[in-house]
Parts: structure tokens; sequence; C-alpha cells
């Protein structure tokens, strides 16, 4: 995909957050890879590394920043740091998310609060941010979300992470509505079961029969790649998806289709 036409001729500028690996460094490769510059967060900015020199490679401008979304200083200091590092900000992607396997009778408050912290209340803080810059500067824009398949299925021992990812599902819905005034666009991408390097899913992945079990569930018989999601988020950044907003993309291979 191309990155949406500027009437002014400035190359446009996507910030990604979760950006040191899996869905996030493949969304920002592929973004940059569109004509994208490219603003890339991580809980660490060392993480970033490896991210920041392939979209170097690519040829596109890039700065790495460290963003803790469980504080509204850091979420308003960190993409002032960014406008004023580029100058704009046209499609905001919320990957940076936080997991917990934990029966729901035996989580705690905090780490409800923290869990939650990230995953709903970090993203919406975020969404606010470039809401506030594009309502301010009168540009449109792109907001895409990464939300999960546990956002519309049950799952055991995933309440917390479900609820907060369902949370982001419908706050597109939301804001979609609330801000079609402004050409600002709002979705989500939700992924099934993923292929990746998640420390998260560390144990499930390394037990063959959880995986297969896994896989047999899902009707295309693979599981999601970044890539994939990947994909999506480039296909809704672009011109071609300028009609959606509020919606939500399963990338589930059929999953949530029985």
């Amino acid at each position: 995909m191309q990155a949406s036409k500027r009437n002014d001729g400035v190359r446009p500028v996507a910030f990604v957050t979760g950006a040191s690996y899996g869905i996030g460094a493949a969304c920002a490769l592929a973004l940059a890879r569109d004509g994208y510059d490219i603003a890339l967060a991580a809980t660490r900015v060392e993480n970033l590394a490896k991210t920041v020199e392939q979209v170097r490679a690519s040829g596109r401008r890039v700065v790495p920043v460290a963003l803790d979304l469980n504080a509204q200083a850091s979420i308003e200091q960190v993409f002032a740091s960014v406008v004023a590092a580029f100058g704009r900000v046209d499609v905001l992607v919320n990957n940076a998310a936080s997991n917990i396997r934990r029966k729901a009778v035996d989580v705690t408050p905090e780490e409800w609060q923290a869990h939650i912290g990230v995953n709903l209340t970090g993203t919406f803080f975020m969404t606010q941010q470039m809401g506030r810059h594009l309502i301010g500067a009168k540009r449109p824009g792109c907001i895409i979300s990464i939300s999960s398949t546990h956002a519309v299925i049950g799952a055991a021992e995933r309440s917390v992470y479900g609820v907060g990812k369902a949370g982001v599902v419908h706050m597109a819905r939301m804001l979609a509505i609330e801000w079609a005034e402004y050409g600002i666009r709002v979705n989500t991408v939700a992924p099934g079961r993923l292929d990746t390097e998640s420390p998260s899913r560390a144990s499930t992945s390394s037990d063959p029969k959880y995986m297969q079990a896994m896989i047999d569930k899902i009707p295309l018989h693979r599981l999601c790649t970044v890539e994939d999601v990947a994909g999506a988020v480039s296909y809704l950044a672009s011109d071609a998806a300028s009609y959606i907003t509020g919606q939500t993309l399963m990338l589930d291979g059929g999953l949530t289709s029985y």
C-alpha cells in the first residue's frame, strides 16, 4: 500500500507503540515501505535498536522514544516530543499491550490496574493525544489499535486481557462517530493466536500438543503471522480504506466464524 496522499507535499508520519519486536516492529516496517517516516515507542528505548536500524535501512526517518502507558505524563510528553521531531503525526498504531494468564478468582487489584492501564487506559489516552493533535491541526488522520479475538470470544484465564481488548474495540466505534466530522478514522485489528516471539506465549508455544490443538481449531489451519497484521494495518492506513471507520478487522483464519 502507498501512504495516503498529502496535499501539502510533506512526507506522512506514523507512530507505532510496542515496536521493539513482533507486531509493532512488523507494522513499523510495513508503514516505512509505504512511505511513512516512523516514530517508535517501547518501554525501554534501547529495545528499539533493531527496529530503528531496519526502518533506517528503508530510507525513512525514524525517532525512537521510551513510553510508559501507565503514566499520563509520559503519554503527553512522548507524543509532544514526536510532534516536535516530525511536525506531525498522520497515523497512530496502538500496539503496545500487556498480557496476563490468571484465573479470574486469583486476579489482584494491582494486576488488574497494571494490565488494564496499558491495554485500555493507556491506549485511550494515546488516542486522545492523537485526536487533539489532528483536530488542532485541522488535518484528517488514522488511528489503528491492535485488539484480539479474546475481545469477542471467551477463554479461560484470559479475563483481564479480554476485557481490556474488548474495550479497545468499542472505543474505536465510539470515537469513529465522535471524530468523523474531522476526517479522523478509528479502527481495530483483532488477530487470533499469533506465530510470534512474545514472552507471554513462551510456555504454550513450547508445547507441541497445545499448539496443534490450537491450530486444529482454526479453519485455515495455521496461526496468524505478524506480517498478516502488518498487512491489515497498512491497508487500513491507506487511501484504499478511506471509507472504513469504527470497524474491527478479524485476523483469525475463520476462528470466530463458527
